[in-house]
């Protein structure tokens, strides 16, 4: 828009309090609020910044809403960014990209790692080190027993499996252990992540020294790598805040931009003691001109529109926004910018958590480069899994952002072949037809990532040049973890963001292709009816005993003869046939 027509647009709007959208077609471009909108759309005419000069070129149109108070004003432009995800707007992006740990609501709750927690359970986290939080919640398994199976797997047993075995679950499935016991365990597990580290620590100390005592040393070695990281699991900011009297819980704020990113780290404190912490990312267009204040204020109208306020707010800088300032001042919110003392211990704790965390979800734009295509944004991940040709089925995931999108997740019962080049080109071959056919109402990903090595790869290339779908797609193989291409393979750092990324992706695709392979298989008959010697009473007690065929096949020959109807020459055969 030329600035004759923005002024003249201006002149038709009221001098009230409301929201206005500039528009490129039906593409909102830009969300603004503002106490009088005539002279705020006005000042547009000639923008002082390079970003917003570069909006109004694109906007075609310019539309409003009137609101009552300056609040409600806010509130609408939050909802609005939120809504429609302008281009030139700061926008708050939730950060879906590290591990938590969920205890689910069911009446024997399961401990279990996840990226996309239950809206009924009760979440711990995120965490950043995932290998840190898979060792914790292990030894809290071997501590307290809590179960990790799938309802599928602990529904209808008659015997306990494996995990009771090995001692990392007490069997609450056969009544090996009573209700109110298990929920104790619960309970104490709970006080773990929600902070005592003491009631897991103290145990494991225990364990370790007693190995010692008895020359157990690779066990006490085991337990004391354990031990340390359980006691960095809950990481710093210890410190209790200061807080004041009439201030329950206090939220601290740190921000860091690199690029067009941005990161903003919330700590909380309730009662002076800090109780969460998480991160949340921000796309600030053209390295947010305005800089950290622009994206504090930004980041606090969006996140607590629909969140309860806390008491007060740290902060590393002021925001700078008077209509922030009125609302947090209406709701009854205290903004302090700390200089010493604790709380700015606090801040500073916060701003390493942002530091740490900035330019992460930047790993799309860094895988694009490293693979020379135009863009990384929406990945498609792809895996097969069947029981020597029993049962094929192929995984279809989605990644967005760096986020895993499980509305787009698909899946599909394959031809039995023991062949994964066929399997992986039946897969591709049905996901290109589809998107040809404009049968998918998924977008065209920017990437497809094949787990596998070369042979998946070029049988997934040569069914997407059959069908015609011109998408980009590369391979990942667990043994080396090097990147293949079609003309080339890459070796990049192990820390590299962008393999991280595809590592995600990979293994989200072949525990997705494995759950249902799973699910089909215990629909069907499994290869266990192929064995001479185990009939459909043996095949169920066998599963029983083992919960699935994979522990059958992992179980040694005087495990299976356990089981009976089982001999040593069935178990043998078992052995070899699996």
């Amino acid at each position: 828009m030329q600035a004759d027509r923005v002024r003249e647009r201006a002149s038709e709007l009221p001098a009230e309090p409301g929201v206005y959208q500039f528009f490129d077609g039906e593409t909102t471009l830009y969300v603004g609020k503002a106490v009088d909108v005539r002279s705020r759309v006005r000042s547009y005419a000639d923008p002082r910044g390079a970003r917003i000069q570069r909006m109004v070129r694109e906007a075609d149109s310019i539309d409003v809403a009137v609101t009552d108070t300056e609040t409600q004003a806010l509130l609408l432009e939050a909802n609005l960014i939120k809504r429609h995800q302008p281009r030139y707007n700061v926008r708050l992006k939730d950060d879906k990209s590290y591990p938590m740990v969920q205890l689910t609501d069911h009446e024997v709750p399961r401990i279990e790692i996840t990226r996309d927690p239950a809206e009924t359970a009760t979440v711990y986290g995120p965490y950043t080190d995932k290998g840190r939080v898979e060792t914790v919640v292990k030894a809290l398994r071997e501590t307290y027993g809590l179960r990790g199976c799938s309802d599928h797997k602990y529904r209808g047993r008659d015997r306990p499996c494996l995990d009771y075995e090995m001692g990392l679950c007490t069997a609450p499935c056969t009544g090996e252990i009573d209700p109110e016991t298990y929920a104790g365990d619960v309970d104490i597990v709970k006080r773990f992540l929600g902070g005592e580290t003491g009631v897991l620590a103290d145990p494991l100390g225990t364990a370790m020294a007693e190995a010692a005592e008895a020359n157990n040393f690779e066990r006490a070695a085991n337990l004391r790598d354990r031990l340390a990281a359980v006691e960095r699991f809950h990481g710093e900011g210890g410190e209790a805040v200061q807080t004041y009297d009439d201030e329950r819980t206090v939220d601290v704020l740190g921000v860091a931009i690199e690029g067009e990113k941005a990161t903003v780290a919330r700590l909380r404190s309730e009662g002076g003691k800090l109780v969460d912490r998480d991160r949340f990312t921000l796309a600030a267009p053209y390295g947010a001109d305005e800089g950290v204040p622009t994206v504090i204020a930004a980041f606090i109208v969006q996140h607590y529109a629909e969140r309860t306020m806390p008491d007060a707010l740290l902060l590393p800088e002021r925001h700078d926004d008077e209509e922030v300032a009125a609302w947090l001042d209406a709701e009854g919110v205290a903004v302090r910018v700390p200089g010493v003392g604790r709380e700015a211990k606090l801040v500073e704790l916060a701003l390493k958590n942002a530091r740490r965390n900035v330019g992460g979800r930047d790993e799309c734009g860094l895988l694009a480069d490293a693979l020379g295509i135009d863009r990384a944004r929406r990945i498609e991940g792809f895996d097969v899994s069947h029981a020597q040709g029993k049962s094929a089925v192929g995984s279809n995931v989605t990644f967005v952002d760096g986020s895993a999108e499980t509305a787009d997740y698909r899946r599909k019962k394959l031809d039995d072949r023991n062949d994964d080049y066929d399997n992986m080109a039946q897969l591709l071959r049905w996901r290109a037809a589809r998107a040809v056919d404009g049968r998918d109402d998924r977008p065209d990903p920017d990437l497809l990532l094949i787990d596998g090595g070369k042979g998946q790869l070029a049988a997934a290339c040569e069914a997407l040049e059959a069908e015609g779908w011109d998408v980009p797609a590369v391979a990942i193989a667990k043994a080396e973890e090097r990147v293949i291409t079609p003309d080339r393979e890459h070796a990049w750092p192990s820390d590299a963001p962008h393999l991280h990324l595809l590592q995600r992706v990979r293994d989200e695709s072949h525990r997705f292709a494995v759950q249902y392979h799973q699910t089909i298989r215990d629909e069907v008959k499994t290869v266990l009816d192929d064995v001479p010697g185990i009939g459909p009473e043996t095949r169920k007690r066998l599963l029983g005993r083992f919960g699935s065929v994979e522990n059958v096949r992992e179980a040694s020959v005087d495990d299976l003869t356990s089981v009976e109807g089982v001999g040593s020459k069935t178990a043998e055969t078992l052995k070899a046939r699996l």
